[in-house]
């Protein structure tokens, strides 16, 4: 029994097998789509998007290859291609504005520059890109049911721009340029006034006054004192249990005692 059950499962594997290449090969666009779908609903994507490629040319822009085009999109976007499939769901939804799958495609096709989107420490034009599509999706469709999942998604892209912005920021008191941390870290306060990683900025703000001041010229040690005791001031009352209080402790006690000598 087990033989014949293989038997059978080889014999059903070479009849695709030679369906498939009989499709590649065949002049019938009808007998392409036949094939491309029923690999496509076997969940064979690959090789679906050979026919789908092949069938692309001769149906573009036809009201009957409608399904076709939204299969082959899916297909490349089930593959994570996400570059060629974001382009197929935009040609979709501009070609077929009237399809009941334009929300979806609209979703997709902005969901996938969300997926080029890279690390924090590259470039991010993919992700400036997959924010502006996935805003105009969110304002389109308002009463989307991927509204959530494109928010969510939104949030997250967000919140790497903010990480990238305060790496940068934080570097220039790693390298000891305190004068330009300090610029820095107020502009990306500024700027991102509800980010995840405010607690940090002020914490390193804090730091690089502190540093400032200590190693200032006689002159300016007064004036800088104060801001990093304004610094730490503001810290604190983001959060009195900040995970830097003994750390922010410390420096305020060498602030304070510092100013003794100005007050005499």
């Amino acid at each position: 029994m087990k033989k014949f059950l293989a038997l059978v499962t080889l014999v059903v594997f070479f009849s695709s097998c030679n369906q498939y290449q009989r499709a590649l090969k065949s002049d019938d666009v009808a007998v392409k789509i036949a094939a491309a779908e029923k690999l496509y609903d076997a969940g064979k994507y690959g090789k679906a998007i050979r026919l789908f490629e092949q069938i692309a040319p001769v149906y573009k822009g036809k009201p009957q290859a409608e399904k076709m085009f939204f299969m082959y999109s899916q297909s490349l976007y089930k593959t994570n291609q996400f570059y060629l499939a974001g382009y197929q769901f935009e040609s979709f939804a501009s070609s077929y504005p009237k399809s009941d799958k334009i929300e979806e495609a609209s979703f997709l096709g902005a969901k996938c520059f969300s997926k080029l989107s890279p690390v924090y420490s590259l470039d991010q034009v993919d992700t400036y890109k997959a924010i502006d599509k996935l805003q105009a999706f969110i304002d389109r469709y308002q009463e989307s049911s991927y509204l959530s999942e494109a928010n969510l998604i939104v949030k997250g892209l967000r919140e790497k721009l903010e990480k990238k912005f305060f790496e940068i920021a934080k570097q220039y008191n790693t390298i000891g340029d305190y004068k330009a941390a300090l610029i820095a870290l107020d502009n990306y306060i500024v700027n991102f006034p509800g980010t995840p990683y405010k607690e940090k900025a002020l914490f390193y703000r804090l730091d690089s006054a502190y540093l400032l001041a200590i190693n200032s010229i006689p002159s300016k040690v007064e004036e800088r004192l104060t801001v990093a005791k304004a610094a730490y001031a503001t810290l604190i009352k983001l959060n009195v249990n900040t995970e830097y209080k003994s750390k922010a402790d410390e420096m305020l006690a060498r602030i304070e005692n510092d100013l003794k000598q100005f007050s005499k």
